[in-house]
Parts: structure tokens; sequence; C-alpha cells
């Protein structure tokens, strides 16, 4: 009964590892499809996880509610903070901070 348990925790673990590669690479994909839509610089090509919680998704499906944050700038010297919510595998939100337009 234990090995059952310790295979089912592993695939679990498994699954979610696996689950959060494939939503991180598309928050990383969406934020420097942002950055680039608004000619901004994406910092250090990377995004990190900073909030994960369960939530429900239109059909009613309990999925994960990942948000990543992420850096850009809008003249090569500030920092400015943006941030991606993922609900499952898809973009629930986008924010940028306040950025100069040119």
């Amino acid at each position: 009964m234990f090995e059952l348990a310790a295979a089912l925790a592993i695939a679990v673990l498994g699954w979610l590892w696996y689950d959060s590669m494939r939503a991180r690479e598309r928050a990383l994909a969406a934020g420097r499809q942002a950055c680039d839509r608004d000619g901004l610089q994406f910092l250090d090509e990377t995004v990190q996880i900073v909030k994960l919680r369960p939530a429900r998704d239109d059909g009613g499906r309990i999925v994960l509610r990942r948000t990543y944050r992420f850096e850009f700038s809008d003249d090569g010297a500030r920092r400015r903070d943006g941030s991606v919510v993922m609900l499952g595998a898809d973009v629930e939100s986008l924010h940028l901070d306040p950025f100069v337009v040119r």
C-alpha cells in the first residue's frame, strides 16, 4: 500500500512540474510579445512565479492560477515590473507598469 501511495505522489509531482514548465513557457512568451509589441526591452529573458493557487476556469474545472513576474525597460536604464496571470495553460491577464511611450 505504501508503494502505491509513493508512486501516486511521484506521479502527481511529475505532472505538477510538467504543467508548471508549460505554463512558465507560455507566460514567458506572453511577456516577451507584450514588450515587443510596445517597443520595450524584455529584461533577463525570464519570468518568476510569485503566486500559485487553485481556481476555477470558465468550464468550472479546478485548475491552477499562477502569477509570474518579469522586468522590462522603456529606456534601457530603468527597470519596470510586469506580470502575467496564467489560468491553467491560458493567459488570463497581463500587466505592465506605466512606461514612457516613444
